[in-house]
């Protein structure tokens, strides 16, 4: 199973695309939709929409083969979906999600959604109201 056009678009909505470098809300260098700049001396200022969509589809592609390898039941599209997308922005599945939905237990996955829209601003835990509209459209998806 592979994301969707609908799946790319739920990413490209709330990432956005930026031409030029700059650190997102949890403080990583970022770049396109969603691109973390590991390197900045070795990394153009600036890019094209162009570019920044073959960045997006190379970075898909890692979270992809995440959902593919720790998902062992069968899914839908929405749901295969909301879990790349959701590990796109979190950058990993979480254990108890996993551990739901493993156990066929759907409807308990979807509720873990709502339990990540938190992220680390200058050293505090906060609530982001962007995490928190992001969640419900994963999980909404995940439950379409």
């Amino acid at each position: 199973m592979t994301i969707s056009q609908k799946g790319i678009a739920l990413i490209k909505n709330f990432e956005g695309f930026v031409d030029h470098i700059y650190t997102c809300p949890a403080g990583k260098l970022t770049i396109g939709y969603g691109h973390v700049v590991e390197n900045p001396a070795s990394f153009p200022s600036t890019i094209s929409q162009k570019e920044a969509d073959t960045l997006l589809m190379i970075d898909i592609a890692k979270f992809i083969r995440l959902v593919q390898a720790h998902v062992k039941v069968s899914l839908t599209q929405g749901q295969f979906d909301a879990l790349v997308c959701f590990a796109f922005n979190t950058g990993r599945l979480g254990k108890t999600m996993l551990q739901k939905l493993n156990a066929k237990d759907y409807l308990g996955c979807s509720q873990e959604f709502l339990r990540w829209v938190y992220a680390t601003v200058e050293g505090k835990k906060v609530k982001l109201f962007g995490l928190v509209k992001r969640r419900e459209a994963e999980k909404a998806l995940f439950l379409s």
